[in-house]
């Protein structure tokens, strides 16, 4: 398997296979959202297309970065979410560099999106196209966000390594400025909680891939076999 670490401004063709990383925070908010009962998240474009969807689809919620404001239900915190129940419920997600980063290689064959609590599953599903080119899209600081990188490489390696040790990688994460950023309450629209649960390895069983439906970019979990089968 070939790999490639590029950030968004980086990319200048299609991937066959691309592997979008946001730890802080927008795709461990997506993991949780499954978790707690999403059927789908619609990765939208911008904040006024998400207030569009919001308007013509009462029912789906909406959540961004930063502060609550009008048109979205909800933050992208992992902590806020937590305790919100979306069974069976359709989420729009808007952030910074998450959600542009999946739209940026909306054409690619696979487009998985990944963060440390999904890293096992992700890897999972790259095992079984070992003979494909992957890039992975770091999507925080440019292509820099060093939480972003530390899980990129450690999915890229435990792809191929099923023994790596996670520890390294998770204290690059832990020591990156978005943490710091998130633990000292720079960032409006956060929890404390925050940081621990991006930096929670492999809570989720399942893998998230996304892909065009109805001329939306729409992401959704995949099963894989569970971590001890």
């Amino acid at each position: 398997m070939d790999t490639r670490f590029l950030g968004i401004p980086e990319l200048t063709d299609v991937p066959s296979v691309a592997v979008v990383v946001d730890v802080m925070r927008a795709y461990t908010v997506a993991a949780w959202a499954f978790a707690q009962g999403a059927e789908k998240i619609v990765l939208a474009e911008s904040l006024d297309d998400a207030r569009s969807l919001k308007a013509r689809h009462p029912d789906w919620v909406t959540l961004k970065d930063g502060p609550p404001s009008p048109g979205f239900d909800a933050v992208n915190s992992p902590a806020l979410l937590r305790s919100t129940d979306l069974t069976g419920r359709t989420v729009v997600q808007k952030t910074t560099a998450g959600t542009v980063g999946a739209l940026a290689v909306k054409d690619a064959s696979l487009v998985l999106c990944a963060s440390f609590v999904v890293a096992e599953a992700t890897a999972r599903v790259l095992r079984t196209r070992a003979s494909d080119d992957v890039t992975f899209v770091i999507t925080g600081e440019g292509g820099r966000a060093e939480e972003d990188l530390a899980c990129a490489h450690y999915i890229a390696r435990r792809a191929i390594e099923t023994a790596t040790d996670p520890t390294d990688y998770l204290h690059r994460a832990a020591m990156s400025r978005a943490a710091a950023e998130l633990k000292q309450g720079e960032r409006r629209g956060s929890h404390p909680d925050d940081v621990p649960l991006c930096l929670e390895l492999d809570r989720f069983p399942f893998a998230m891939l996304a892909s065009p439906e109805d001329s939306l970019m729409v992401l959704r979990p995949r099963a894989v076999p569970s971590i001890g089968a």
